[in-house]
C-alpha cells in the first residue's frame, strides 16, 4: 500500500518562481510546502523598511513587461505606481543620461539631431580596424564608438563581471540600449513600475495560504525533506543540486553598503552608475525615489560587485562558453531526475528579468497541473 505523503509539493526557494508556482498549485487543490534558507521570504525581491522607506535588500528591482497576462497577474497583489527608470551615470563627476539616447549624445558631443549624433558614431567606428568582433569590447566599439565605450561602458562592465571586457562574450552589449531620441526610459515596455509599499505585499499574497518555513536549508537536509513531498520544485543553484559532479557554475555576487543619511535627498535619482576604475562600487542606489517618498530621512545602498566561492550568495549567471557548456550537462540530468522540477534564475542558470521568472513559473505550473502551458515568456 502507497502511503500518501504530507504535501503534494516542496518548494525550495519563496522568490517570484516558488511563490508563483505555490500560488498556482493552492489554487489547483495542491498542498505545498514553500522553505527557505534565508530569514524572509521572497528571494531577492525582499523589501525592509528602513526610517519608513522601502529598501530593495538585495539589488534595485523596477517591474517592466509588454506581456498583459503577466501584468494583470502581479496587479491581483499589489497596487503598481508610475515610476520610470531613467538612472544616470557619473563619470569622472560629470552626469551622463542613460540608455544611450540623444541627450546622452548632447552632453558628449553637443549634438542636436539624430543625423548628427549618427554622424559622430560613424566617424569613430571608421577609425576602427575591426571587421568581425570576437569579445564584448570589439562589439562595443562597433556599436557605439570608442569614446562612449571607454567612458561609460568598460570600467563599468569590468567591475561587473570582474574581468577584463576582451575576455567577455559579445551579446552581453545587447543587453544595453541604443536609441536616437530624447528618451531617457531605460525600458521599452508598456508596462512599468514599483509595487506601492514594496514586493513584499506581491509575495505575502502569493504565499497567503500556503505553509513557509524559513531558516531551512534544502541541501543540509535533502532526504528527509523530499521524503514529505511528493514532488521537489528547486530553484537554488543546480550544480549544487547535483554535488557539482560536472564541476562549479561561475556566479557574480554583490556586496551591499546601506547608510541611512539625516538628507532628504541625496542624489536625486534612484540609481546612479559609477563608470570610473578608481570607484570600487558599480553604482548607488536611492531607495525613497522608487516610490517618490518624502520622508525627511534617505536611504542609499552602494553595489560591490564580487567573486563568490561555492558557498556564496550568488546572483548573476556568467554565461561564456565554458559556463555554457557544463550548464548543457546539468540540464540533461534535470531533465532526466523524476519528481524534481527545476525553475528560476539559479536553477536555469539564466538571466532572467522578474516577469520572465513569473510567465515562466505559470508555464511549467499550467504543464505540471494541467499539461496545457498558457503563458510564454516575452
Amino acid at each position: 500500500m502507497t502511503v500518501r505523503k504530507k504535501f503534494d509539493y516542496l518548494i525550495v526557494g519563496s522568490g517570484l518562481f516558488g511563490a508563483v508556482f505555490a500560488y498556482e498549485a493552492r489554487k489547483a487543490g495542491k498542498h505545498c510546502l514553500v522553505i527557505d534558507k534565508r530569514k524572509q521570504a521572497g528571494g531577492n525581491v525582499y523589501c525592509k523598511k528602513v526610517e519608513g522607506i522601502n529598501v530593495h535588500a538585495y539589488g534595485a528591482h523596477i517591474f517592466h513587461t509588454n506581456n498583459k497576462p503577466v501584468w494583470d497577474y502581479v496587479n491581483q497583489f499589489a497596487e503598481f505606481n508610475n515610476y520610470i527608470n531613467a538612472p544616470l551615470a557619473n563619470c569622472n563627476g560629470e552626469l551622463y543620461n542613460l540608455p544611450f539616447n540623444m541627450n546622452t549624445f548632447y552632453q558628449l558631443w553637443k549634438t542636436h539631431t539624430p543625423e548628427q549624433a549618427l554622424k559622430k558614431i560613424a566617424e569613430q567606428v571608421a577609425g576602427l580596424n575591426i571587421k568581425n568582433p570576437a569579445n564584448f569590447e570589439e562589439q562595443a566599439l562597433l556599436s557605439l564608438g570608442p569614446e562612449i565605450y571607454e567612458k561609460l561602458i568598460k570600467h563599468y562592465t569590468e567591475k561587473q563581471w570582474g574581468r577584463k571586457a576582451t575576455d567577455l562574450p559579445l551579446f552581453i552589449i545587447k543587453r544595453l540600449p541604443l536609441r536616437f531620441t530624447f528618451n531617457n526610459n531605460y525600458f521599452d515596455d508598456k508596462y512599468q513600475g514599483v509595487p506601492v509599499g514594496g514586493y513584499n505585499c506581491i509575495i505575502e499574497g502569493l504565499l497567503k495560504e500556503t505553509e513557509v518555513r524559513l531558516n531551512v536549508d534544502f541541501m543540509t537536509n535533502r532526504g528527509e525533506l523530499s521524503s514529505m513531498a511528493e514532488k521537489v520544485v528547486f530553484t537554488g543553484k543546480i550544480d549544487a543540486f547535483f554535488e557539482y559532479r560536472f564541476g562549479e557554475l561561475e556566479y557574480r555576487g554583490l556586496r551591499f553598503e546601506e547608510e541611512v543619511l539625516n538628507t532628504n535627498n541625496y542624489q536625486g535619482n534612484a540609481v546612479i552608475n559609477y563608470c570610473d576604475a578608481s570607484v570600487p562600487f558599480t553604482r548607488i542606489i536611492e531607495h525613497k525615489h522608487f516610490e517618490f517618498g518624502q520622508q525627511s530621512k534617505t536611504v542609499i545602498t552602494r553595489e560591490y560587485p564580487i567573486s563568490i566561492a561555492k558557498d556564496g550568495e550568488p546572483f548573476y549567471p556568467v554565461n561564456d562558453e565554458v559556463n555554457s557548456t557544463r550548464y548543457k550537462l546539468y540540464k540533461t540530468a534535470a531533465l532526466a531526475t523524476t519528481n524534481v522540477i527545476f525553475g528560476g534564475r539559479l536553477a536555469e542558470y539564466k538571466y532572467y528579468d522578474m516577469h520572465q521568472v513569473i510567465a515562466s513559473a505559470i508555464a511549467k505550473a499550467n504543464q505540471e497541473l494541467f499539461r496545457e502551458p498558457e503563458f510564454h515568456i516575452l
